[in-house]
């Protein structure tokens, strides 16, 4: 097989890569997806380092045996934990989705005052701080954690009256400071892109880590001349260690598509 046509490995704790997934398809619409969503053990944001390294490493290696081209840790909290071991582990290219987010943010504001939101974890990880300071060292973040995202959106309740209330009342602080662009520092957030922009406010521009990711996947595969050729559409595999019916359900209502969905029984560690 060339590798032009080898697929693009995507692994998260749940459904939040499919906004990653999405945006593939769509900027990059003949690369085949082979993804993996670890819906039993998500949410990875209350998890260690440790144990977050750990599972980014299982999923890894289920993928490899497909023969990615590419492997994207669609995850901010697993990036943060984990994406550093797994470039060490690879021979293929491994991205994540913190740098193209603070990329995005760097770009997008005026003022130099940029909100971050995400997991427990990844806010407690300081990666996004520390991306936007190298960056730029005089730039000013905010960080919020809203644990109670990545249930809802798991849960399939992104667009009820009750996932407004929750970002209302997670976003009251953020929304007190003067901040110009807000990071969605988790992918399961662009769900959730309607009511969080509704709170912040039009000032504010979002910046969705799962669309600045295509563009550095593209950007990769681009400069290794690995970008797939022809045009047989390609089918897509898609795996969840969870509950599969629900998987199923918010990805056809997100990707607007029926999937190939795989369930794998998976070892589950709960929280500590």
């Amino acid at each position: 097989m060339f590798v032009q046509q080898q697929a693009i490995a995507i692994l998260d704790s749940g459904v939040g890569g499919l906004t990653v997934a999405k945006e593939v398809m769509r900027q990059l619409p003949r690369e085949k997806i082979i993804y993996f969503g670890d819906t039993a053990r998500t949410p990875y944001g209350p998890r260690s380092p440790e144990e977050v390294t750990l599972f980014t490493e299982q999923i890894v290696d289920f993928l490899i045996q497909f023969k990615p081209k590419m492997v994207v840790i669609a995850c901010n909290t697993a990036t943060a934990a984990a994406l550093e071991h797994i470039k060490r582990k690879l021979t293929v290219p491994v991205i994540g989705v913190i740098h193209p987010g603070a990329r995005a943010a760097i770009s997008s504001t005026k003022t130099g005052q940029v909100g971050v939101i995400g997991t427990i974890g990844t806010i407690h990880s300081g990666a996004y701080t520390a991306a936007l300071k190298e960056l730029n060292p005089v730039i000013d973040v905010v960080s919020e954690a809203c644990p109670e995202f990545v249930p809802l959106v798991e849960q399939g309740q992104f667009g009820t009256p009750k996932a407004t209330l929750v970002v209302e009342q997670s976003l009251s602080e953020m929304k007190q400071h003067p901040i110009d662009c807000l990071i969605l520092g988790c992918t399961h957030y662009p769900f959730l892109m309607n009511p969080i922009q509704e709170v912040m406010g039009p000032d504010v521009k979002l910046i969705s880590s799962a669309d600045e990711t295509a563009r550095e996947i593209s950007t990769v595969l681009y400069q290794k001349g690995q970008l797939a050729r022809g045009n047989e559409v390609p089918i897509h595999q898609f795996f969840c260690s969870g509950d599969s019916e629900m998987f199923s359900k918010i990805a056809h209502q997100w990707l607007g598509e029926q999937i190939e969905l795989t369930p794998i029984v998976w070892q589950v560690s709960n929280p500590s």
